[in-house]
């Protein structure tokens, strides 16, 4: 029976048509689009891929050349001061030790004190020396009991030897036996007077005019005689005038001679310049410091300096007028000391150079360095000649 929903108002059967869908063309035209736009999305990724290798090996070329500071020598001026190092001593330093065992009875001087020459710094007890003498003594006077006796002995016998009551072998033996009490009696009396100069250093004195810098007896310690490695008991120093010692470098050694006058600046006396004049010289070059010990004397009457104190000498010398640079730029090795300078192509060249003076934080360079020269500071150890290097731009107000 023919479905109604396909019947037509007339009654007649509608013919039926197949359902309306995309044809074969239409689908092929869509793949291709979606092979084409796939093929798009690859090559972006790819080119993107290789364009951010590209920038990162052009970062890590970049990163691979080291950025630094460079520093321009400076033109040292002629006549500049020779600033060294020195150490203040006393004209004259004693360290007091015992010369007999004992014990410290009493001390009189301390740390400070200004003593005269010869005045007693402290007193020992030495009950075993006293005994020592007293007994030196007591055989000193037997020897010369027996000294005496041989005397009237030898005497006797000389005059019964004038009157052949004896033999001359008997004077003789007699004579003989004098002259051996007497050395006995010489020997004696020897041990009796060391004995008594041992006691008399129980008394500790100063040996001249001075101050007490250093006292390190206390009452009732024992004290040896001749333990060198033992601390002194006192330590005497003449201040009237100071002794100043700096080693100069061998380049200076010759313009630093004797009567040059110089100035002296310590910490504790800020802005205040004491006077000295070079006094002697060693003479001789030191071998591990390369520089030439120089002996200095100040007058120091008001007690302003003190012994073993640390002081800048201030020579004024002249210069051999070289580059100045800082002391950072120096690198030093077994070759010697050499600078690193950086060309207009930003390739390394590291140069030997030779250092006149070195003021610590500034180094003045004879040879080795011209005026325009690019000088790296702080440069690496390991930095050598052709190493490619970027400048660092300067600091803004600089």
């Amino acid at each position: 029976m023919p479905d109604p929903a396909h019947t037509s108002e007339t009654g007649a059967a509608a013919p039926i048509h197949a359902s309306a869908g995309p044809s074969n063309k239409t689908l092929k035209r869509a793949g291709i689009g979606a092979v084409i736009a796939a093929a798009i999305v690859v090559g972006l990724g790819i080119a993107s891929r290789n364009g951010d290798a590209a920038d990162l090996a052009a970062t890590s070329a970049d990163a691979a050349v080291p950025t630094v500071a460079v520093v321009m020598p400076e033109t040292g001026g002629n006549g500049s001061p020779l600033v060294l190092p020195g150490n203040v001593q006393a004209f004259n330093s004693a360290a007091i030790f015992a010369r007999t065992n004992g014990y410290v009875r009493r001390w009189v001087a301390d740390i400070g004190d200004n003593v005269r020459a010869g005045q007693t710094l402290a007193i020992l007890d030495a009950p075993e020396l006293d005994q020592q003498l007293a007994q030196a003594k007591a055989d000193y006077q037997t020897a010369l009991a027996n000294q005496r006796l041989a005397a009237t002995t030898a005497q006797r016998w000389s005059t019964m030897l004038a009157k052949d009551a004896v033999s001359q072998q008997e004077a003789d033996e007699k004579n003989g036996d004098l002259a051996a009490r007497s050395a006995l009696a010489n020997a004696q009396l020897a041990n009796v007077r060391r004995l008594q100069a041992l006691q008399g250093f129980t008394r500790l004195s100063a040996p001249f005019a001075g101050v007490v810098t250093s006292r390190s007896a206390q009452l009732g310690a024992l004290v040896v005689s001749g333990n060198a490695a033992a601390q002194p008991l006192f330590t005497v120093s003449d201040t009237h005038r100071m002794r100043i010692f700096v080693r100069v470098p061998q380049v200076y050694s010759a313009q630093v001679c004797q009567g040059l006058t110089a100035k002296l600046s310590l910490p504790e006396y800020a802005g205040r310049a004491f006077s000295a004049t070079v006094t002697r010289s060693a003479g001789a070059v030191d071998a591990q410091s390369g520089a030439v010990l120089v002996e200095l004397q100040a007058d120091n009457r008001d007690g302003a300096l003190k012994p073993g104190a640390f002081a800048q000498v201030r020579f004024d010398v002249p210069t051999a007028g070289g580059m100045r640079l800082p002391g950072s730029a120096v690198l030093y090795g077994n070759s010697g000391p050499t600078v690193a300078v950086v060309g207009g192509n930003g390739r390394v060249t590291v140069k030997p150079i030779t250092i006149s003076r070195d003021e610590g934080s500034v180094v003045e360079v004879a040879t080795g360095l011209a005026a325009g020269d690019r000088v790296i500071d702080t440069p690496p150890d390991a930095i050598r000649s052709g190493d490619v290097v970027k400048v660092a731009a300067p600091a803004k107000g600089k």
